[in-house]
């Protein structure tokens, strides 16, 4: 659930006084940010997919299919983490979506809009029935 534009307004301005009072306890405090956070997340994911192709291949060697398998499936999970990783990673320069950007506003402006429309069609049919 988005924050509304007033609790917004306080959290932006206990920032700025978290800042103003004490700048490097609040730089600890932001983190590495989602940009590395996501970087070091598809680097797991590529070294994941490496141990893989070594679990696979060592199946293979050993004649042991179940090795191969589960190589296969950490081959598979890792892949499936490094794309969603590196798509969820904003681009340089670009700021990460907050909550109360102008397009999650319009999304949620146009799921009330929705369900509007669906509570008029439901007391619509309660009306009908009702008659």
């Amino acid at each position: 659930m988005p924050l509304s534009e007033h609790e917004q307004r306080m959290l932006e301005q206990m920032e700025r006084a978290l800042y103003a009072e004490d700048p490097k306890f609040a730089t600890a405090l932001e983190g590495s940010g989602l940009r590395t956070y996501t970087r070091r997340r598809v680097y797991q994911a590529v070294a994941g997919f490496l141990v893989g192709i070594a679990l696979l291949m060592a199946g293979m060697v050993a004649v042991q299919i179940w090795l191969s398998v589960v190589g296969f499936l950490v081959m598979l999970g890792c892949a499936v983490l490094a794309v969603t990783g590196w798509r969820k990673a904003p681009k340089p320069g670009e700021q990460p979506a907050t909550p109360g950007a102008p397009a999650a506003r319009r999304q949620a402006r146009q799921r009330r809009s929705m369900m509007d429309r669906i509570e008029q069609r439901w007391q619509r049919r309660r009306d009908e029935q009702g008659q």
